[in-house]
């Protein structure tokens, strides 16, 4: 049976042999996610309820993490997620483990008050969970990736009305 919960400081260990498993078997390669996930947990904004883990009753089989972003247009600054990472072990992949990470993360997104998030990945994927185009609601990433890989979506009905501009991430992602 699969259990999604909230990750335990003695996961750390499994979930960054897993994200290095997870990535090292995608066409792009591992880029250091792991690392960044130590770096995001000691930001001053890291909420421990947005990172979860997917664990099958023997080991962890899927983990994912959101954490706050802002997207800032000028003077205005509107505040969500991005979510970076999501990882399934590749013997769990295509089984459903990362469709019940990323609705459970949208839950307890939802529950804290969080409109929307953003993500950078796989564009024949994430469109099915309701991203689409940041550039289609007028956010940009602050690094050059192609235009449908950085996707976004809202959390609920209106969710990414006037938010537009540039997405600012954490310095955790200064890497």
């Amino acid at each position: 049976m699969l259990m999604i919960r909230t990750i335990r400081q003695s996961d750390y260990s499994n979930v960054s042999n897993l994200i290095r498993t997870a990535f090292a078997n995608t066409a792009n390669g591992y880029r250091n996610e792991a690392e960044l996930v130590d770096k995001i947990r000691k930001d001053p904004a890291y909420q421990k309820r947005l990172e979860v883990v997917a664990e099958n009753g023997i080991h962890l089989v899927g983990y994912g993490l959101l954490s706050e972003i802002k997207v800032v247009d000028g003077a205005k600054a509107s505040t969500g997620l991005v979510l970076a990472p999501l990882a399934v072990e590749p013997g769990s992949q295509k089984s459903g483990v990362g469709s019940l990470i990323m609705g459970e993360l949208d839950n307890r997104a939802i529950n804290l008050g969080y409109q929307f998030t953003v993500v950078t990945g796989w564009p024949d994927y994430y469109p099915r969970f309701g991203y689409q185009k940041a550039s289609d609601y007028g956010i940009k990433s602050p690094t050059p990736v192609p235009d449908d890989v950085f996707m976004a979506k809202p959390l609920v009905d209106g969710g990414l009305d006037g938010v537009h501009g540039m997405v600012q991430y954490s310095k955790a992602f200064n890497m």
